[in-house]
């Protein structure tokens, strides 16, 4: 029998992982999960970040709970997913989230900051998606892999930006998307990932302060930035039954920015 609507969107059952998940968009996503019914563990470095983090979750009736890990580190990686499978049974849905910038111009910018941003942003992702399909989605044959990239890995961005290792490792996540999904399609495992605009956050307060918030809104179509809602729609597409016959795929919540930049 045909699902309704609501019923392909319900996420009832599923135990989501969010690594970055204590604020912006990581939480965000959190949210968007939990409300659809997903039990929720959520990661990132610091304790006292988690915890608040998961309160305001469970404050919104959302099963949630938190494991601190560095997702550059491969030790606090394994951890991060056995912890998870202890606590809270297997793992259906995976956002690789975590992530980090560096701005400075290339011909300056300090190797070992590069090989920072590469080990988060895209070993990271690598390394987890590896343990979690191993041991939880491989051996049933499913699950939903959501991996956060963003419209800088689309191509370059305007020169005081700066942020060459940035672009070059959410580019990387967009690749890697694609041939994870080619690969893992045989066992039933969808690989999406989401590329967001320009969204107000603790990484992106001093590029605020440099180029200002009207400048970067007038850069886009619809004149604003993301909100507190904007990824909510598209993670639960990618993580639910709704997008059972989406892979491989990447989705731009810009605002319009990648259409007038080429993108």
């Amino acid at each position: 029998m045909t699902r309704t609507v609501q019923q392909l969107f319900d996420l009832q059952g599923k135990t989501a992982l969010v690594t970055g998940g204590s604020r912006g968009l990581g939480l965000q996503i959190a949210f968007a999960l939990g409300e659809a019914g997903a039990r929720i563990m959520l990661s990132s470095r610091k304790a006292g970040d988690l915890e608040e983090a998961a309160a305001d979750l469970q404050a919104a009736g959302i099963d949630a709970r938190w494991v601190a890990a560095d997702c550059a580190r491969e030790e606090d990686i394994r951890k991060l997913a056995e912890q998870t499978m202890e606590r809270m049974g297997d793992i259906d849905i995976l956002v690789n989230n975590a992530g980090a910038a560096w701005g400075a111009p290339a011909e300056d910018h300090p190797v070992d900051a590069w090989d920072k941003v590469m080990n988060l942003n895209i070993r990271g992702y690598f390394l987890l998606s590896q343990v979690v399909a191993k041991r939880s989605m491989i051996p049933r044959q499913g699950g939903r892999i959501v991996n956060i990239a963003s419209i800088a890995g689309l191509g370059g961005n305007p020169p005081e930006m700066n942020t060459i290792a940035y672009n070059t490792s959410k580019g990387a996540v967009i690749t890697f998307t694609q041939a994870l999904a080619a690969e893992w399609g045989k066992y039933g495992i969808n690989v999406n990932a989401i590329c967001p605009g320009f969204f107000p956050s603790r990484m992106t307060r001093g590029t605020l302060d440099r180029i200002g918030v009207d400048k970067l809104a007038a850069n886009a179509p619809l004149r604003r930035l993301g909100d507190d809602e904007d990824l909510k729609g598209t993670a639960l597409l990618f993580a639910s039954d709704a997008g059972k016959h989406i892979t491989g795929q990447w989705l731009a919540v810009d605002g319009g920015v990648s259409v007038v930049t080429g993108g």
